[in-house]
């Protein structure tokens, strides 16, 4: 069954995302807990290509279906379950990436909702707060998406991201999104283009 069109981001007003994201009901992988029965043979590559056996998964229903049964385990590590199995899958930095963003509003009363490689659609707030990791190449920032899952923003949307904290005037720079305030926190580099 081909996988349906994914609208326009652009398009959609955030009430409409966040209707098309209530819509998107995922399995009770946290009710879940069968044994665990070895490595998947997966892994999720930095910029958010899923591989088996090495090989990319070129099927983005496969991409999106292994998705809905990732977990993160109280180690830190992941994990794809069903009822009745549990498989390690190798996460090289974050599980999603978030691809794509559009805001509505301005300072305090922004919301900026993001699109993830998957086709998910978050918007973030208190329950899906931004934070910012500093790393060797620069700054990274992560979306919470579910039960510590991230997604690392995409280089391209986090320019977006700095150029909006940059504009709203608010100190420290930072981003408001449903609510919320998340610093740009990461150095001072954290903002530089």
């Amino acid at each position: 069954m081909p996988m349906p069109q994914q609208p326009d981001l652009s398009s959609l007003s955030l009430a409409d995302i966040a209707r098309l994201a209530e819509q998107n009901k995922l399995p009770p992988v946290d009710k879940w807990n069968p044994d665990h029965c070895g490595d998947s043979e997966m892994r999720i590559a930095r910029d958010g290509t899923w591989f088996h056996q090495g090989s990319p998964i070129g099927r983005q229903e496969m991409v999106r279906l292994f998705s809905t049964i990732l977990r993160r385990e109280p180690d830190g590590g992941y994990v794809l379950v069903t009822p009745v199995e549990k498989l390690d899958i190798e996460v090289e930095d974050a599980p999603f990436t978030a691809v794509e963003m559009k805001v509505e509003g301005t300072g305090e009363t922004a919301r900026i909702a993001f699109r993830l490689n998957t086709g998910d659609l978050i918007t973030a707030g208190a329950t899906h707060p931004i934070r910012f990791e500093s790393h060797a190449e620069g700054p990274r920032p992560y979306l919470l998406v579910r039960g510590g899952l991230e997604a690392l923003v995409a280089r391209p949307v986090y320019y977006e991201l700095a150029d909006l904290a940059l504009s709203n005037g608010s100190v420290p720079a930072g981003l408001w999104s449903d609510g919320a305030f998340f610093p740009i926190d990461a150095g001072d580099d954290a903002v530089a283009a």
